[in-house]
């Protein structure tokens, strides 16, 4: 007898169907109707054989076993004293509580208890995990989420990689015969291997199409694969970093978040950007407005200097920060990096009164005032791996990863010394935000190392649910669910080269808010990439996210500082309703245009972002078109820097002079007409409806 359930969330379905056994999903597409006969859907699934193949077909369960005769990857490696345990599951029951689903299957013979779980979101996502219970000791060494089958009419998957100050780099690879796999063995999710991916149908655009979306919620080593059989079906697993289960204790993975939209790339991308921001994030203060900050760190790095920070507050201020972070060099003996990380005591030598001088200074200004950390590693040259060389991870003779180890985050003791230390700084001085980096590499990929700082960080927020907290590991090596649980900011890159800015804040998009994605104006020569940029691109790149400036503003030309305070004031003037919007990536007809449209939640304004990341192929500009308006409505459009237009620009451009009046079927079907603008330009375009 075949039993089937179904979960609906948003516009997606999932609907699954067990003969007994294993589970395995029937369908995962566009919502259902109500009246959809399951039974039949999963007849209807039944595939045809040819030769050279087994007698039975081997289902595509949510756990595939080779002891099914599973021929693709297994969903579950498991032994016991040494010897792989060829597990057999049955008895399925499947118990439906308000708007979650479990599955559950038994294998008697191994004491052995596996649970499939999926839970409709508010936001219209699914977050689905797998739950394995053993009765008696056993090693795990892959378990993997809920597996689903991939996309037949998709020709492309779109996963993410990158590198230090090359963050977030879409990659589009074929279906083909085989695994496509992707590892994460950095011990973080990784500016690698970032565990997001895309799964568009056949010709799906930004704004168009049938996309699905996945993505893995662990901080730790993690590993996808979208894996075609030979039969021509295709399964996406994922997973992450194994570890042994004691008698009665369980193996449970992350969340994987499924998003589905027949809308393209956009659809999946703003559920994400909701799921994170109202559902993920947990905001100190949820009324405020998202500060603008201010960090030191490419104005002085480690010169630390009492009269010169007040001085560079004084100018912060003035341009319109509203938040001022100290960032590395004030604690230890810290002149460089090559030592006192783990010694989270004021350096008296530079701050002989503390940091209390500073902190009330920039009070003074009316900023707020935060502070950096990098709890979770140890200098070699240091006090504290001088008095507990056993805390670090990891061989002793390993290599060094930026002159430092880490820290083992599993042991109670290192957790519990971390938090006195951090909780000394916070309770004694008024803070109410860390920037937490991560600057090196895992020597060891372990789960238990992720499990123990999630359990630090929970602490910590426990004891200070008033400290708002940025996720930075060299920039965007730690960016998932599972961190934004329990902090409120990502460093997207240690690059504060707006160029590069431009491409990964788009393609981030399709996953991050612009509430939790920081974005500072760096200095005029960028310190990453050598390039030279006008104030009004590096401050319109910064002003697409959570605002900040991180240059010395004493350099700052009269030209400079007028173009960054107007550009700084019409950022507070709008951030609440974009912080609160959507963000829609725009298909732009000309490459060398990178656009966005960011829309308030109730489409009554929007405003545009176009940058001319190089010099377009064409003399004269494509129009652009728009996205997610109201075809019907009426919106008054009006460029908000005509000046920044290029010299040769010498046309009748409408824009130019004033506000138009047009549909949004006119602009999404029709398009803006830009001005000539040389590489290094950021159109910005308001648009309100009427």
């Amino acid at each position: 007898m075949t039993q089937t359930w179904r979960l609906d969330a948003g516009r997606q379905t999932l609907a699954f169907a067990s003969d007994g056994g294993m589970p395995r999903c029937i369908w995962w597409g566009p919502r259902l109707p109500e009246a959809e006969d399951l039974d039949q859907l999963a007849v209807a699934g039944r595939m045809d054989m040819s030769g050279g193949w087994l007698d039975v077909l081997p289902p595509l369960t949510l756990c595939p076993l080779l002891s099914d005769g599973w021929q693709g990857q297994p969903g579950l490696t498991v032994t016991r004293a040494g010897a792989e345990i060829p597990a057999r599951f049955g008895g399925c029951r499947g118990a439906v509580e308000g708007d979650s689903l479990r599955l559950t299957v038994r294998d008697a013979a191994h004491g052995l208890t596996l649970m499939v779980l999926f839970r409709a979101e508010p936001t219209g996502l699914i977050a689905a995990s797998t739950r394995l219970e053993a009765d008696e000791p056993v090693e795990v060494a892959w378990l993997a989420a809920p597996v689903l089958p991939g996309p037949s009419l998709a020709d492309e998957i779109i996963d993410v990689s990158g590198r230090w100050t090359g963050e977030f780099a879409l990659n589009t690879l074929p279906w083909t015969p085989g695994i496509r796999a992707r590892e994460a063995r950095t011990g973080r999710s990784g500016h690698e291997h970032p565990p997001f991916a895309l799964f568009p149908d056949r010709g799906a655009t930004n704004a168009a199409g049938t996309v699905r979306g996945m993505h893995y919620g662990w901080s730790g080593g993690h590993r996808m694969v979208a894996e075609e059989l030979p039969d021509g079906r295709r399964q996406i697993q994922w997973g992450h970093a194994t570890r042994s289960l004691a008698a009665g204790t369980s193996f449970e993975t992350a969340d994987l978040l499924l998003s589905f939209s027949n809308t393209g790339l956009n659809g999946c991308g703003m559920v994400m950007q909701w799921h994170i921001r109202d559902h993920i994030v947990q905001w100190p203060q949820p009324d405020r407005p998202r500060p603008v900050h201010y960090n030191c760190w490419e104005a002085i790095y480690f010169d630390h200097d009492l009269a010169a920070l007040s001085d560079i507050a004084e100018h912060a201020a003035d341009l319109g920060a509203e938040r001022f972070v100290l960032d590395d060099g004030w604690f230890g003996r810290r002149d460089d990096d090559t030592t006192s990380l783990g010694d989270w005591d004021i350096d008296r030598r530079k701050w002989p009164d503390g940091l209390t001088p500073l902190i009330d200074k920039v009070h003074s200004l009316g900023m707020t005032f935060g502070l950096w950390f990098e709890p979770e590693m140890v200098n070699p040259d240091s006090d504290l791996y001088r008095d507990h060389p056993d805390w670090a991870l990891g061989p002793a003779d390993q290599i060094m990863g930026r002159h430092q180890m880490v820290l083992d985050l599993s042991l109670p003791q290192v957790r519990d010394y971390l938090f006195d230390k951090i909780a000394a700084v916070l309770w004694g001085h008024d803070i109410d935000y860390i920037k937490w980096d991560h600057n090196r590499l895992l020597p060891v990929v372990e789960a238990a190392q992720t499990d123990g700082a999630y359990a630090l960080f929970n602490r910590l927020r426990e004891a200070f649910p008033q400290v708002e907290i940025e996720s930075c590991a060299s920039g965007g090596g730690r960016i998932d669910t599972g961190i934004l649980a329990r902090t409120h900011r990502v460093w997207l890159s240690d690059s504060n080269d707006a160029l590069e800015r431009l491409r990964m804040q788009h393609d981030a998009a399709l996953f991050l808010p612009s509430a939790i994605t920081g974005s500072h104006v760096g200095p005029r020569h960028c310190h990453t990439s050598g390039r030279i940029l006008s104030m009004s691109f590096r401050a319109r790149v910064a002003a697409q996210r959570h605002m900040g400036f991180e240059m010395d503003p004493r350099e700052l030309t009269e030209d400079e500082t007028a173009t960054l305070k107007a550009v700084t004031a019409w950022y507070k003037a709008n951030r609440d309703w974009m912080m609160a919007g959507d963000i829609l990536r725009l298909d732009t007809a000309d490459p060398s245009v990178t656009a966005e449209l960011q829309r308030s939640a109730d489409g009554a304004r929007f405003v545009v972002f176009a940058g001319q990341a190089e010099a377009p192929e064409q003399a004269i500009p494509r129009p652009l078109r728009l996205a997610g308006l109201e075809p019907e409505a009426l919106y008054e459009i009006s460029l908000l820097n005509p000046e920044d237009a290029a010299r040769q620009s010498r046309g009748p451009v409408a824009l130019r002079d004033g506000p138009l009046r047009l549909s949004g079927r006119a602009l999404m079907d029709g398009g803006l007409n830009l001005p000539v603008a040389w590489p290094g330009t950021m159109w910005m375009v308001e648009g309100k409806r009427l």
